[in-house]
């Protein structure tokens, strides 16, 4: 589902995506397509046809009438008859830290990708079956973008893996995967509890 269209970016791999509101496409997205660790790919201007795959990592939310030192003279419902572009100046930004990258042929690559994405690329979210594919296609199954995931160092991006590697927990079900899936997510939760108390990070 097309949840938005990047408007800029912070670096090769962080963009900052224009989350689409009531009015601006036929079936605006639901909060749970953009939230925190949804995995989301970024169309590329490239031949053949080519994605980032990135995650969701923060919200930011734009409002012109914060800091306005008086009421309008007309009603928010007055302002969507006689100036529904108003309105549209409230939006949702998500950013998204890109961890990889997909082609149509099927090609995947796992890390910071070489490529990088236009201003108003779209932005879509991933299926199941996307994300499992995108861990499968390597040849064999990996996360090769979590070293990337943990160099960051920050309370958020620890919080992220963490989400992550949940989501994961859910998608894939063989023996050898579950066990390195558990194994990280028992080291980023502990590490979670312990940190902020001044424990090892």
């Amino acid at each position: 589902m097309d949840i938005g269209k990047v408007v800029k970016s912070n670096s090769h791999t962080d963009y900052v995506c224009q989350v689409y509101g009531p009015g601006e496409v036929e079936y605006p997205p639901s909060v749970e397509d953009y939230a925190f660790g949804r995995f989301v790919q970024i169309a590329l201007p490239t031949q053949p046809q080519a994605w980032l795959v990135g995650l969701i990592y923060d919200t930011i939310l734009l409002n012109p009438d914060f800091g306005r030192l008086g009421p309008r003279l007309s009603p928010p419902s007055d302002l969507a008859v006689f100036s529904p572009d108003y309105l549209n100046e409230k939006v949702t930004l998500v950013g998204i830290m890109a961890i990889g990258m997909t082609n149509a042929q099927g090609s995947i690559m796992q890390g910071i990708p070489p490529y990088a994405a236009n201003t108003d690329a779209m932005v879509e979210t991933m299926s199941e079956q996307q994300i499992r594919d995108f861990h499968m296609g390597n040849p064999t199954w990996r996360l090769a973008y979590m070293p990337y995931l943990a160099s960051r160092n920050s309370v958020e991006t620890r919080y992220l893996a963490q989400q992550v590697l949940t989501q994961l927990r859910t998608l894939f079900s063989e023996p050898e995967q579950t066990r390195i899936i558990d194994l990280m997510l028992d080291e980023i939760m502990w590490n979670n509890q312990v940190a902020p108390l001044g424990g090892r990070a």
